[in-house]
C-alpha cells in the first residue's frame, strides 16, 4: 500500500494502480450460492472488529515491510471477509480482507478507543449529502486546487467525517467536510437541469446490481473484474465497486453507464 499525504499525491498513486478511468462496465452473473454459504460461516466464526482500532504490517513483493494503523469502518454484507478501513494519515478508504490477505502481517486489535465524534450541525450535514460540490485543496507553492465531486454519505463510526468522490479520481475518500464548508473550502454547486434525478430510474433495476460481478474495459483494451458492494442511499444510481486487483473502493454511476 502507498502512503499519500496530499490529495494530488493520492491521485497519482491511484492512477498508477488503475490507468485510464474511461471505459465500459459490463454486468455478468456467477453462481454464488456456495460462496455466500462460506461467507456466512466465516462471519460467524470471526469476532466483529467493526469500530476497532487495528495495526498490522504490510508486505508486498520484494518491498520492505511497512506498518499501518487505522480504524475499521464497516464490514461488507455481500462479502463478510471484506472490511472498509480508514488508515491514519490516508485520505482514501481501503477495502481489505483483513483476516485472509497474505500481505497483511500480524494483525492486532488495539485497545485504543475510537474518539466519539458528533456532528454539531445536522442540518448542514443533511444539506451537503448527495450534492455536487467543489472542494478546494492546497496545491504546490500554496496554490489552491479545485476538485469537483459528490458528497456520498456520512461515514460510519467516524461520524464527523463524510464519504466523497471526485470526477478526476473516482475512488472513495473521506474528510471532515463540515469544517471545510465553514472555512470556505467546500462549495455546493447548483443542481443541473440536464441530468434527471437518480430516483427516477426503475427501482428494481437499481436494487438488482448489488452483488453483481462486473467487468471493466479500459481504453487500451485490458480488462479487470470486480463486484458491486454497496449502493449510495442519497444517489441510488451510484455504487461502490471493489476490483479484484486493487484495494481502493471505486465509485461509479452504473445505471447511467448501463444506458
Amino acid at each position: 500500500m502507498k502512503t499519500p499525504h496530499k490529495k494530488t499525491t493520492a491521485t497519482q498513486q491511484t492512477r498508477k494502480a488503475v490507468g485510464q478511468h474511461t471505459g465500459s462496465i459490463n454486468m455478468r452473473k456467477k453462481k454464488t450460492s456456495q460462496k455466500k454459504q462460506r461467507g456466512r460461516l466465516f462471519a460467524q466464526t470471526q469476532r466483529s472488529i467493526v469500530g476497532c482500532r487495528i495495526s498490522h504490517g504490510w508486505k508486498e513483493g520484494d518491498e520492505p515491510i511497512t506498518q499501518w494503523k487505522g480504524t475499521v469502518l464497516d464490514q461488507v454484507p455481500i462479502n463478510p471477509s471484506l472490511y472498509l478501513v480508514k488508515y491514519d494519515g490516508i485520505d482514501c478508504v481501503y477495502g481489505l480482507e483483513l483476516h485472509r490477505d497474505e500481505r497483511i502481517l500480524k494483525l492486532k486489535i488495539l485497545p485504543d478507543k475510537v474518539p466519539i465524534s458528533r456532528v454539531k450541525d445536522m442540518h448542514l450535514a443533511n444539506t451537503i449529502i448527495g450534492k455536487a460540490v467543489e472542494h478546494m485543496f492546497e496545491g504546490e507553492h500554496g496554490s489552491k486546487d479545485q476538485w469537483r465531486g459528490m458528497v456520498l454519505a456520512q461515514a460510519p463510526i467516524m461520524r464527523a467525517w463524510f464519504y466523497i468522490t471526485y470526477e478526476k479520481d473516482p475512488v472513495l475518500y473521506m474528510y471532515q467536510l463540515l469544517d471545510d464548508y465553514k472555512e470556505g473550502d467546500l462549495r455546493i454547486m447548483p443542481e443541473s437541469s440536464e441530468s434527471p434525478p437518480a430516483e427516477m430510474e426503475p427501482e428494481g433495476v437499481i436494487d438488482g446490481l448489488i452483488g453483481k460481478h462486473v467487468e471493466y474495459t479500459k481504453e487500451d483494451g485490458s480488462k479487470r473484474t470486480g463486484k458491486v458492494i454497496h449502493q449510495v442511499k442519497a444517489k441510488p444510481s451510484v455504487y461502490f465497486i471493489k476490483f479484484d486487483d486493487d484495494f481502493h473502493i471505486y465509485v461509479y454511476d452504473l445505471v447511467k453507464k448501463s444506458c
